[in-house]
């Protein structure tokens, strides 16, 4: 795992998701081109997938951490909370918190609050919830100092949602899929699950169709969408990007 050491700095972008693997199909090309840019930036997945079909917890984690690397994470850890079960409890959310005060990101990305697997829309109220209270100064955390992150962001790539905006992500989309193909036990070629899992040919084939239809939208090869719940604010209407003819 990637350390968390006593002179752990900061990360400024931290992205939590219920899965590993989850943050490299939704938000994997932004880390990457963040952290191009300077910004530490970190993972923190909720559940090590124990309940999937393919792979184990321990083999999971494993591979996330190789994954972390490729998107040039400075940290990444798991959570260790039960895998379809992911409940929005009290407990989680105090535990959750307590994690984001030693990280102290600046901006979070959360998965967008509906989905089809119940885990992935119960991360998005647990790390919003969790992200308020550690921001309470009276909140029981032993020695931590609070923190609350300055802005806190919606991966939307599966939702059926117009987006509040996309980022470029066509420098960063080969190095996103060397990162998501590090899950060998979810991706590679296994008889176990053949049914239910595509071929890497089609994964890729999949998520290449996806980014373009985001990147075309601000006219890019590969794009990765977001969605804030406030407004957007722009200082000089004569530098937006995006045409509009």
């Amino acid at each position: 795992m990637l350390d968390l050491a006593d002179d752990f700095k900061p990360l400024d972008i931290l992205a939590i998701a219920a899965h590993p693997d989850d943050v490299e199909q939704t938000c994997g090309g932004t880390l990457i081109r963040m952290a191009e840019q300077g910004y530490r930036t970190g993972v923190l997945d909720l559940t090590a997938g124990e309940m999937g079909t393919r792979g184990t917890p321990a083999l999971r984690i494993e591979e996330s951490q190789h994954a972390a690397k490729h998107m040039l994470c400075a940290w990444r850890g798991n959570q260790r909370f039960p895998d379809a079960r992911l409940d929005n409890s009290l407990p989680a959310r105090m535990t959750l918190a307590g994690e984001i005060r030693r990280l102290r990101p600046r901006v979070v990305i959360l998965p967008y609050w509906e989905g089809r697997h119940p885990d992935h829309y119960v991360a998005s109220k647990l790390g919003y919830e969790s992200c308020f209270l550690a921001g309470l100064a009276k909140l029981d955390e032993g020695e931590s100092v609070p923190h609350r992150p300055f802005k806190v962001i919606y991966a939307s790539l599966y939702a059926n949602v117009t987006p509040s905006f996309v980022v470029d992500i066509s420098a960063q989309f080969e190095r996103r899929m060397k990162a998501l193909l590090a899950y060998r036990s979810q991706y590679g070629d296994h008889v176990e699950g053949s049914g239910l899992f595509p071929k890497e040919e089609e994964i890729r084939e999949r998520l290449g169709s996806v980014a373009r239809f985001y990147g075309n939208l601000i006219g890019v090869k590969y794009g990765e969408p977001f969605v804030v719940k406030e407004a957007m604010r722009v200082d000089d209407i004569a530098q937006m990007g995006v045409r509009s003819f």
